[in-house]
C-alpha cells in the first residue's frame, strides 16, 4: 500500500512510545508549553534568520489525516489497538505562536511556541525541527552571503541539495534572508516570483566542439530570447581569447547593445574570477559595450565574495549554489524542542553543560527601539512585572543575566516596542496572516536596517543585547535552587 507523504508524521518513534505512555497513564491532555529555539547560532554570527514557520502551520494542519492502518505500519500489536485508534482521529486542538518568517532571531529566544495537550505538543517535536532546522540552516548562510557584497547574489543551488523538498524550500529560505532571485523553477510558481536560468555548458558544447559552433551558439541563444535578460556564458574553451570575443560578436550580429533595454551580459564559472572579471571588463568597453553586466560563479561563498571585492574584481552580481543550499560550513542548525511548562508549572531541564540550561515558562520577546534602532530584546514570562510595564510604556531595566553590574534602563516616552511571537494557530485552527515571497524579504531586509552595521558584520561581530526578565530570572533559580536541594538530599537503600 503506498501511503501519502505527510510531513506531520516525518517523526521519531519515541515521540509515539512516549505518547502512549501520556494515554495509558490519563496525562493525555495535561496542558504543556514547548519552545523551538536555538542556543548558538553557526559560524559564530551573531544571530539567525526565521523561515520555515509556515510550512510548521501546515504541517500541524496534517496531523490526525491518515487512515487507522497507516498507524499498523509502526505500532503493531494488539496493546497498541486502542493508541492506534486514538491517534487515527488526533488532531492539534491548541495554540501556537511563533515569529514572522524573515525575523532575526538571538539564542534562546521562542522561534515557535506549542500550548496544547501534552501528547499532542509532543508528536510535533521531530518533524517541526525538520522544517525549521533545515531553512534556518540555508536562510542565515544566505544572509551571511548577501552581506559580503552590495551587488545581487542569486541561488542556483538545487542540484546540490538533499533532496527536492530541500531544494525548493530551501530556494525560498534563501529569497527570504537576501537573494535577488532563485533558480528553482518550482520554487517560483509556488511563491508567484520569476526563476532565472540561461544555458550551461552542455548548450555550447552541443554545436560542437568548435570556436565557430561557440559563436553560433551564442547567436541561436540570442535569437530564440530576445525580449529577455541574456546571459552568455564564455568559458567553455577560453574565456579571454575566444569567449568574450565571440560573445561581442554575437551581440553585435544581433543588434544587442547598451540600448538594448532588458539587460545583457556574461557569465563567467572557472579560472581566477578576479583578473578575469577585470580583463572580460576591459575588452567589452573597449568595444562599446559598457553595459554588459559581467555575472559571477564558481563555488563562491561570503569568504570567495568577500575576497573577490578585495582584489578590485569588476563582477556586477554573482551565483551561488552549494554554499547557500546546503549550509556548507555549518549543515546542522541547532534549534532544539523543549518542554518548558505543564500544568501551569514552569520546568527546565537541568545540564551539567551551561549553555543547555533552558529558560522556563510561558514566554514572549520584546524587541525595544529606540532613535529607530533596535536596542535589546528581553525575554519575559508572559504577564510578568517587566512584561506589563514594557506594554505600559513604564520605566524598565533590564540587567545582564551573567554579570548584574551591566544594565539598561529605559524611561517613559523613550522607546516603542514590537512583540517577536504572533499567534498564528487558535484551537487548531490557522490563523496566520499570509505573506508573500517578496513581502517576506522586505520585511527581513527592513528588520536588517534597524539593527547597528557592527551587529550586521560577517567577522566578529557586536553582540547585540539580549536579555530575560528578572521575574523569569528568579523563577529559574528557585527551579534550579529546588532541583539542586533535592539532588543534595537524594539517597537511595
Amino acid at each position: 500500500m503506498t501511503m501519502e507523504l505527510n510531513y506531520a508524521y516525518c517523526s521519531d518513534k519515541y515521540q509515539y512510545t512516549m505518547g502512549k505512555s501520556f494515554y495509558d497513564t490519563g496525562r493525555s491532555q495535561e496542558t504543556a508549553i514547548f519552545n523551538l529555539f536555538y542556543r548558538k547560532a553557526p559560524e559564530n554570527n551573531n544571530w539567525a534568520v526565521v523561515s520555515g514557520t509556515a510550512e510548521v502551520i501546515e504541517m500541524v494542519q496534517n496531523l490526525g489525516k491518515m487512515p487507522a492502518e497507516f498507524y499498523e505500519k509502526f505500532l503493531p500489536g494488539e496493546e497498541y489497538k486502542d493508541f492506534r485508534k486514538f491517534l487515527s482521529t488526533m488532531k492539534f486542538t491548541g495554540n501556537i505562536y511563533a515569529m514572522r518568517e524573515g525575523e532575526i532571531a538571538f539564542p534562546n529566544q521562542p522561534i515557535v511556541t506549542i500550548e496544547g495537550p501534552l501528547i499532542e505538543a509532543q508528536v510535533l517535536e521531530t518533524p517541526m525541527l525538520c522544517i525549521m532546522n533545515h531553512q534556518m540552516a540555508v536562510a542565515t548562510k544566505a544572509s551571511r552571503v548577501c552581506r559580503a557584497t552590495n551587488r545581487p547574489v542569486s541561488e542556483f543551488g538545487s542540484r546540490r541539495a538533499h533532496g527536492p523538498w530541500a531544494a525548493t524550500y530551501g530556494a525560498k529560505a534563501a529569497i527570504i534572508a537576501g537573494c535577488a532571485s532563485s533558480s528553482n523553477i518550482l520554487t517560483g510558481v509556488m511563491n508567484g516570483v520569476p526563476s532565472t536560468g540561461t544555458m550551461a555548458h552542455s548548450f555550447v558544447t552541443s554545436y560542437g566542439s568548435s570556436v565557430e559552433g561557440e559563436h553560433q551558439a551564442f547567436c541561436d541563444y540570442i535569437r530564440t530570447h530576445r525580449g529577455e535578460n541574456l546571459i552568455l556564458l564564455i568559458d567553455t574553451y577560453d574565456t579571454l581569447k575566444c569567449g568574450v570575443l565571440n560573445a561581442i560578436r554575437a551581440f553585435r550580429e544581433n543588434g544587442i547593445d547598451d540600448s538594448y533595454p532588458y539587460g545583457y551580459g556574461i557569465r563567467l564559472d572557472s579560472g581566477d574570477l578576479a583578473y578575469l572579471s577585470v580583463k572580460v571588463r576591459e575588452i567589452l568597453d573597449a568595444h562599446g559595450l559598457k553595459g554588459c553586466k559581467i555575472f559571477a560563479t564558481n563555488s563562491l561563498d561570503e569568504y570567495l565574495i568577500t575576497d573577490l571585492e578585495r582584489q578590485g574584481a569588476k563582477i556586477d552580481s554573482y551565483g551561488v549554489g552549494d554554499a547557500i543550499a546546503t549550509s556548507k560550513a555549518a549543515p546542522c542548525f541547532g534549534n532544539v524542542y523543549k518542554l518548558v511548562q505543564i500544568k501551569g508549572e514552569p520546568v527546565l531541564k537541568r545540564s551539567e553543560d551551561t549553555i543547555k540550561l533552558i529558560n522556563p515558562g510561558f514566554q514572549i520577546t520584546y524587541r525595544i527601539i529606540k532613535d529607530d534602532k533596535f536596542k535589546v530584546d528581553v525575554t519575559c514570562i508572559r504577564g510578568d512585572a517587566t512584561s506589563r510595564k514594557i506594554e505600559a510604556g513604564e520605566t524598565f531595566t533590564v540587567y545582564d543575566e551573567q554579570d548584574r553590574y551591566k544594565y539598561k534602563t529605559f524611561e517613559p516616552g523613550t522607546y516603542t516596542f514590537r512583540k517577536l511571537q504572533h499567534q498564528v494557530i487558535r484551537g487548531g485552527e490557522d490563523i496566520s496572516e499570509k505573506h508573500s515571497l517578496l513581502e517576506k524579504k522586505a520585511f527581513f531586509n527592513d528588520t536588517l536596517a534597524h539593527f547597528d552595521p557592527s551587529e550586521r558584520r560577517l567577522i566578529n561581530p557586536h553582540y547585540y543585547k539580549v536579555d530575560i526578565s528578572e521575574e523569569m530570572r528568579e523563577v529559574k533559580l528557585g527551579i534550579l535552587e529546588r532541583i539542586n536541594k533535592q539532588i543534595r538530599d537524594f539517597t537511595i537503600d
